[in-house]
């Protein structure tokens, strides 16, 4: 850990947003799991990049409740503590409306995001690529989603972090090369 952030990790209390997060254990994903372990992943990859700032720490562990569980109070997520009206704020930032295009949506965070709605859509890119594999998913979504990839996410984290950028491109390369082997 670097200077700092064990401090700030020992006065960060995620019990409340966690629990929150619990309503996505019952969400499926597309490529298997469920959501809630989704969510504990990108707070995980957070951490393993050294973000420790707390409203971006709680965000994530809730980022996807509003779009996966629409009838979620975000009243009662603002008033779980003094970060919760900002966490709102930015799981808001990140959420997809539904009547957005995907497309539409990665434009509006690439083109006009804040800084933290950047790092958490990088971190949960990274995620979702980490957990993308041919067997449950259909070969032309797959490359699809890879080519999103990197004309959105990619110049997300070259503009937030270069060492999530080398990941996100390491990830899509290696799944790029999964479908050429697939295709043979």
């Amino acid at each position: 850990m670097r200077d700092g952030e064990k401090e700030d990790l020992i006065r960060l209390t995620v019990a409340p947003y966690i629990q929150k997060a619990t309503a996505l254990i019952g969400v499926p994903r597309k490529v298997g799991g469920n959501q809630f372990r989704h969510m504990m992943a990108t707070f995980a990859i957070l951490l393993d990049y050294h973000y420790t700032g707390h409203v971006l720490l709680k965000a994530s562990l809730i980022h996807d409740l509003f779009e996966d569980v629409p009838e979620t109070n975000r009243d009662s997520i603002a008033r779980v503590d003094h970060d919760g009206h900002k966490v709102v704020i930015l799981v808001d930032e990140v959420t997809r409306r539904t009547d957005e295009t995907k497309i539409a949506y990665l434009e509006k965070i690439l083109k006009y995001g804040s800084q933290d709605a950047k790092i958490l859509k990088v971190a949960d890119r990274i995620s979702n690529l980490t957990d993308l594999h041919l067997d449950v998913i259909i070969h032309n979504k797959m490359a699809s989603y890879l080519d999103q990839s990197m004309e959105y996410i990619y110049p997300m984290a070259e503009e937030v972090n270069h060492l999530m950028a080398i990941e996100i491109k390491d990830l899509v390369d290696r799944r790029r090369m999964y479908l050429e082997s697939w295709e043979q």
